[in-house]
């Protein structure tokens, strides 16, 4: 099962993409995880762009990415109240006709962030923009790695084990959610 990883983020020590490292990390058998590089590429979304000259390089090979992978898998921080505009505004060129990529695509959530919340407030903002996308999301479990600057250690690796057992928790979830959708 290939899953693509998104982080919101573009920050190079990003939290966010440390927790999609440690989701590689702990994947269970038969998942292989790959994280999206691109995101820092993706133009801003211009629909006279799209319907001129088609869709730019960078966002034709994001969106053939999110079509071939099995699964989505998204980590965001939480930028006032919502999610990245990078984030939102890669979703929104990925969307767009034809073949709407994230129709029917299993996918979950997850974030970290140094605040006590853990990116709830974006992850309920990134869950109501996907399930409008017709993504089926998966509910549980929700994994919020709030104070992130106390669950990593100094080179990276995520070392709360309560963080590192609510993300193997969600990838093995994940994994039967997807079984089961493709089943």
């Amino acid at each position: 099962m290939k899953v693509l990883a998104i982080s919101g983020s573009l920050r190079k020590a990003s939290y966010n993409t440390l927790a999609l490292k440690a989701a590689q990390e702990l994947a269970p058998a038969g998942m292989e995880i790959i994280i999206y590089q691109g995101l820092a590429a993706i133009p801003p979304y211009d629909d006279d762009v799209r319907t001129g000259s088609g869709y730019p390089a960078p966002v034709a090979e994001l969106r053939a990415a999110v079509k071939a992978a099995d699964a989505l898998l998204i980590a965001s921080p939480e930028y006032n109240f919502s999610v990245p505009g990078v984030l939102k505004n890669a979703i929104d060129w990925v969307s767009r006709p034809p073949e709407q990529a994230f129709d029917g695509k299993p996918a979950a959530v997850m974030g970290a962030a140094t605040g006590l919340f853990g990116t709830a407030r974006a992850q309920y903002e990134l869950r109501k923009i996907l399930s409008g996308l017709n993504a089926h999301l998966l509910n549980k479990p929700e994994v919020m790695i709030s104070q992130a600057a106390t669950r990593f250690d100094a080179a990276g690796r995520l070392v709360d084990e309560t963080s590192r057992g609510l993300v193997a928790q969600l990838l093995v979830a994940l994994q039967a959610w997807t079984t089961r959708l493709k089943g």
